[in-house]
């Protein structure tokens, strides 16, 4: 196997760092582990930035790039496919989450209140920025470049990047809960088969990144209202 195609080993990396972050944060501050849930978009946005270095080391070491990796082609993207794509993952991820929260807890519309909790204001007002940019390099520089262009048979290329990134949000933030690991995990298959499917046909990312930028700017805006406005997450929570 050459270089490149050894990148695809990358693929549990994130699954790995964030239980490792959340287990080691939780008996540094002697707490439990759902006791600091509320920091997993901080903790994101860290791991994002580690494995967007280590993409980067591992692209340096073999002579190419972040944009070759992903199959980046400046001029290729029209806007009609940036659009169509962003609504597919509004659509898709929203109707993937109400389902398997149906599925796991019975309820409709459901959202883990975790996801959304308050945190220092300053910190929410950076990462209105740092999170949706970061995620979208991280992730799909590793799911797509790491994962579907290293992959030669269809099927696979397809599906294991797209089990691993479903599978990572079973662990952000990270709770020993066996329903909502389940819960997170089938609220992505979905949309990450779909979207890894489209990929492979196209080779195109850049509506993919733009897509998963929207849908991660909405999420911290989210945290950023919870953490700004008192009583607004006790509110939500109530709803």
């Amino acid at each position: 196997m050459n270089a490149n195609k050894s990148m695809v080993y990358l693929l549990p990396i994130r699954c790995v760092i964030f239980v490792l972050i959340f287990v080691i944060g939780a008996i540094v501050t002697k707490q439990k582990v759902e006791d600091i849930s509320n920091w997993w978009s901080i903790v994101a946005s860290i791991v994002n930035i580690v494995v967007i270095l280590v993409i980067y080391f591992f692209t340096k070491k073999n002579k190419s790039s972040f944009w070759e990796l992903i199959n980046y082609q400046k001029g290729k993207t029209k806007a009609k496919q940036i659009i169509g794509i962003s609504v597919l993952v509004l659509v898709i991820g929203m109707t993937g989450m109400y389902l398997a929260g149906y599925f796991c807890y019975g309820i409709i519309p459901y959202a883990a209140p975790m996801m959304i909790a308050p945190i220092p204001v300053w910190l929410a007002v950076m990462n209105v920025a740092i999170l949706p940019i970061t995620t979208a390099f991280a992730e799909d520089g590793l799911y797509l470049g790491c994962g579907v262009n290293q992959i030669q048979n269809k099927i696979l290329a397809i599906t294991i990047p797209a089990f691993f990134f479903a599978l990572q949000h079973s662990f952000i933030p990270t709770l020993f809960d066996l329903k909502y690991i389940i819960y997170r995990f089938i609220s992505f298959l979905p949309l990450t088969q779909i979207l890894f499917w489209h990929y492979y046909k196209k080779r195109n990312p850049l509506p993919i990144m733009v897509g998963h930028t929207i849908i991660d700017i909405a999420t911290v805006l989210q945290i950023l209202a919870t953490s700004a406005i008192p009583g607004f997450y006790e509110m939500l929570c109530g709803i």
